[in-house]
């Protein structure tokens, strides 16, 4: 429509005739005059307003379907986080427990051969591919560990302290081929040095080539003078193998070490060495023999053959 005078009066009459309209209806209640024509236009325009909204509604319920999907989404993945936060914990405490049962049973050890010790642990290990076997642990001279000090942990003799920093040390592994600790036999007494040999079992060379040993002997270390590098009683392994006696002053046996080297965890550090020799007293108990089952075999004697009681008779 073209703006002349004549639209411009147009619009003010319309106008004029709306308020006309708004204020009728509203003076008339529900008797209003122009309910009738409201009534039409609801029955005109009803069908198509349905219409509309039909058409509209799946668009408004896909929007808030992709707003709570991205809702849905985010508590998914919170849950996610959650749960492997979840598995973390449960790991660290398998974890701890670990550790609780390894420091008991270092606890139990220190105390049966009453070795002062400063408990550490393991923060890296060195190749065994290479020329040394060796671990680092988490305590050094700020803690009173100093260099030859006896390492074990609640199996055994783990190894002995060679280089020392502030707050870390680095500790020599009874399984390295340049370690060599003195042995004790026990109940027998016989004396002897083992020696490492990497993943094998110790090399252990007694001083009496006619010592009387079997397998499942067990050693225990037997003390440097002055208790250093290594204090007397630590647990060292069970005899394996035994060479035969060849004539020569010593007699060489193979030992199974009590410590798993590839499984250390937490050590002591023995700090101070114990007031007397704990000899055999920290060993573990011995496991019961299992008796063997015998078999008893009856021979029952056969019935004679028909033939043999025919010529009998």
């Amino acid at each position: 429509m073209r703006d002349t005078k004549e639209s411009r009066l147009l619009l003010v009459l319309l106008i004029a005739i709306a308020f006309a309209l708004i204020t009728v209806d509203i003076r008339g209640g529900e008797d209003s005059p122009v309910d009738g024509a409201r009534q039409a236009a609801a029955t005109v325009f009803g069908p198509i307003e349905n219409g509309v909204s039909s058409a509209v509604n799946p668009i408004g319920n896909a929007v808030t379907a992709v707003r709570e999907s991205g809702d849905r989404h985010d508590r998914l993945a919170e849950l996610e986080r959650e749960n492997t936060a979840l598995k973390a914990e449960l790991g660290s405490d398998d974890r701890n427990r670990s550790r609780l049962d390894q420091l008991d049973k270092l606890l139990k050890i220190s105390g049966k051969g009453q070795y002062g010790i400063k408990g550490a642990q393991v923060i890296a290990i060195g190749a065994a591919q290479g020329f040394s076997w060796t671990i680092t642990i988490d305590a050094g001279a700020n803690d009173g560990i100093h260099r030859d000090m006896t390492v074990l942990n609640g199996d055994g003799l783990v190894g002995r302290v060679t280089t020392v920093g502030p707050n870390t040390a680095t500790v020599l592994l009874a399984s390295d081929p340049d370690f060599t600790v003195g042995t004790r036999m026990e109940a027998g007494d016989e004396l002897g040095f083992a020696s490492g040999q990497g993943d094998r079992p110790l090399r252990v060379e007694l001083l009496n080539g006619k010592a009387e040993i079997k397998k499942g002997d067990r050693l225990v270390t037997f003390g440097s003078q002055a208790d250093k590098p290594f204090v007397p009683g630590v647990p060292v392994g069970v005899v394996s193998r035994v060479d035969p006696p060849g004539g020569d002053l010593t007699r060489t046996v193979y030992v199974t070490p009590y410590v798993s080297f590839s499984k250390l965890d937490v050590v002591g550090v023995v700090v101070q060495a114990p007031e007397k020799d704990p000899r055999d007293t920290v060993l573990p108990k011995k496991p019961k023999p299992v008796p063997t089952p015998t078999v008893t075999v009856t021979v029952t004697p056969s019935a004679p053959a028909d033939g043999q009681n025919e010529q009998e008779q």
